[in-house]
């Protein structure tokens, strides 16, 4: 019988580095609100919200996602021609094909890594961190870098007053690679497509064509034809978050071999203040333990939206480098992916 090689297995992964881009424009709900009909109190109360960052001028998905990338690199001082795989967390991304990972790979001086996105919603990010520890502990690649990327603003109606208000846009991204002691819990994830339609685009893809195809050489707007936009049944996604996430942050924690005592940071998706809020109660933190509330600034942005919590806690001093933070991510399909880590240094490029 013949024996196939195997790669070196490594036990022990961790988060070695962080970076982060945020885009320029800061809009606050009173701007928001000059078309949309709402006002500041009314968004703040529901999401906490205030601020979301939306890119402009010549920032485009692969351009933030390159220097969030950048940042991560150099945080971790390693050589980026050992970086052996790419993977790229988003879900608005302008193009089917290509994909946006190996494009973000060229640009990076990375060309020719394996590079692949991961359409997994606002979960996206803790998919690709799975993705990249099994990775690394197989010996596949030496350090895979990890980015959540979204630029939520160009595929949201911005007169739904379900959708406007939350979302974001922004990049963070990770160096995952071999440590002394292991920073990265099995995963725990999940996926409930009996409720997936709670959040999807208003329209698929075949019947956008179908309505452009249809109005060729007629003069109707754009607005007759309908905005590929993206529609949330807000209620329906509190009630499975309400049920499911409390089991997920438990069977995360089982799974990690600690206890809620041992968790020094909460680092859940800024999805909604009242959902983080309700998970911080049932998780039963001990006093004092910082949980992520870039939301307030930087709004939802879904697959980003871990990163760049992470990334605002540690450059601010309300998370330090070492300690152990535990991850939830939560959205759209509907799915969920829950990690332990160890969190890697305080960025010396920061993206504040």
């Amino acid at each position: 019988m013949v024996n196939i090689a195997a790669n070196p297995v490594n036990q022990n992964v961790a988060i070695l580095s962080i970076g982060a881009y945020r885009p320029e424009h800061i809009v606050s709900n009173d701007e928001l609100c000059e078309v949309l009909d709402s006002n500041d109190e009314w968004i703040y109360e529901r999401s906490g919200i205030r601020n979301r960052r939306w890119i402009s001028g010549d920032e485009t998905g692969r351009s933030i996602s390159v220097a969030a990338a950048e940042r991560a690199i150099r945080n971790a001082g390693i050589d980026r021609a050992e970086i052996g795989t790419l993977i790229l967390a988003t879900s608005t991304w302008r193009t089917i094909t290509p994909h946006g990972a190996p494009e973000v790979a060229f640009d990076l001086g990375i060309n020719g890594v394996a590079a692949f996105n991961v359409t997994s919603g606002c979960s996206g990010f803790g998919y690709g961190l799975a993705c990249a520890a099994d990775l690394v502990r197989a010996g596949t690649s030496k350090y895979v870098l990890v980015i959540g990327m979204e630029t939520m603003s160009e595929g949201i109606d911005r007169t739904d007053r379900g959708t406007a208000f939350i979302f974001g846009d922004g990049a963070g991204a990770v160096i995952v690679g071999p440590s002394e002691v292991n920073g990265i819990s099995p995963t725990v994830w999940g996926s409930d497509g009996e409720n997936a339609p709670a959040i999807r685009q208003n329209l698929d893809l075949v019947e956008y064509m179908d309505r452009a195809e249809a109005m060729q050489g007629t003069d109707a707007s754009v607005e007759k034809m309908g905005r590929l936009s993206l529609v949330m049944e807000g209620p329906r996604v509190f009630r499975w978050a309400a049920i499911t996430l409390p089991k997920a942050l438990k069977s995360t924690l089982d799974a990690s071999g600690l206890s809620v005592d041992d968790i020094d940071v909460f680092i859940p998706h800024q999805a909604n203040s009242r959902i983080n809020d309700l998970m911080k109660k049932n998780l039963g933190l001990r006093d004092g333990v910082p949980v992520a509330n870039d939301i307030e600034n930087t709004g939802n942005t879904s697959a980003a939206s871990i990163p760049l919590a992470m990334e605002e806690m540690l450059a601010t001093g309300k998370a330090k480098g070492g300690q152990i933070a535990l991850l939830l991510g939560f959205g759209a399909g509907l799915s969920y992916a829950g990690q332990v880590v160890m969190l890697p240094p305080a960025p010396a490029e920061a993206s504040l």
